[in-house]
């Protein structure tokens, strides 16, 4: 694991800028080494939009901003043929950089939201006849409010299942958010740059990318991950009162996902083997965008954080 001390260091630094939010910067790492978009909901003012940034900063690498709003359209994103001295050129998006910040990606309407479908699945983008590839970093982190429902377009659910990890955040504790306003009062604070020293540069990535996917997955925790997937899609099987709790289960992408963010959690440790430890920790992260509730879970508010917590706790682990 040739790569893993300068992820390690990539990690410590981000922390220089962002006060708590570990489990939030462990994701953004584990994003980066699977090659995995990422969609993280918080309230406003929780960092989200800094912390991407941050990630951004730390790597070599092109990055855009994309502001979603009502009345984008999904050539603002993928690009567009203009006509130019006789003929048409296709002018890139934004989507062909390497790190793309979708901000308030609820913002938009479907159109747009599928616009990037195609992007996030397959690494390409199809316009006027032509297919073209996205760089081989290329990696999309949204973020969305959960209150604020005003304007907003709910994502479907198969742009959902496109996100390797839904991430949510929580204020801060108390101690945290005084050593905030420390840092933004301090003369010394640089805002979301990271020192030049620990920035990496894209073949490393991609190194470690390639090293995550060498760490062991005993077949145990392999048969634990599915265990734990499938019981999503038939939580009845374990507690007859989940029968009827939810309508669409995790897909076969989940256990994916789950198997990939394990290893890459299992790689920021330190180790080169996956534990059922790690497994725990990723699942919230993984199946919650990929369960919907049935309406009687929802009419006795059964949350989906909830449902996994107790799934956890019904699959034995090896």
């Amino acid at each position: 694991m040739e790569q893993q001390p300068r992820i390690l260091e990539l990690r410590r630094a981000l922390e220089s800028v962002i006060v708590g939010q570990g489990a939030l910067l462990d994701r953004l790492v584990i994003g980066l080494l699977c090659g995995g978009h990422i969609l993280v909901e918080g309230l406003p003012g929780l960092a989200k939009t800094t912390a991407i940034k941050a990630l951004a900063a730390g790597i070599h690498a092109s990055f855009a901003r994309i502001q979603f709003t009502p009345d984008l359209l999904p050539g603002d994103l993928t690009g567009t043929e203009v006509y130019h001295e006789g003929d048409f050129r296709f002018v890139e998006g934004p989507m062909f950089h390497e790190i793309v910040l979708a901000d308030e990606i609820n913002r938009a309407p479907a159109k747009v939201q599928s616009a990037l479908l195609e992007a996030m699945q397959e690494h390409q983008i199809s316009m006027g006849g032509q297919t073209r590839k996205l760089p081989p970093l290329f990696m999309v982190m949204a973020t969305q409010n959960p209150l604020e429902q005003a304007g907003t377009y709910p994502l479907p659910e198969a742009q959902l299942d496109r996100f390797l990890l839904h991430v949510a955040m929580d204020y801060p504790s108390a101690d945290e958010e005084l050593e905030i306003l420390r840092r933004s009062r301090s003369a010394a604070w640089n805002g979301h740059d990271l020192p030049s020293a620990t920035r990496l540069d894209v073949a490393t990535a991609l190194q470690a990318r390639e090293e995550v996917k060498q760490i062991h997955i005993a077949e145990a925790v392999e048969a634990y991950i599915v265990e734990l997937v499938r019981a999503t899609r038939r939580p009845g099987d374990l507690e007859p009162d989940w029968a009827q709790a939810v309508a669409v289960g995790a897909s076969p992408r989940a256990a994916l996902a789950l198997a990939q963010t394990a290893a890459a959690l299992a790689y920021l440790r330190g180790r080169d083997y996956v534990t059922p430890d790690d497994v725990r920790e990723m699942a919230p992260d993984c199946l919650r965008h990929r369960i919907i509730l049935s309406l009687d879970a929802r009419l006795e508010q059964l949350t989906r954080d909830a449902l996994i917590a107790r799934l956890l706790e019904a699959v034995p682990a090896p």
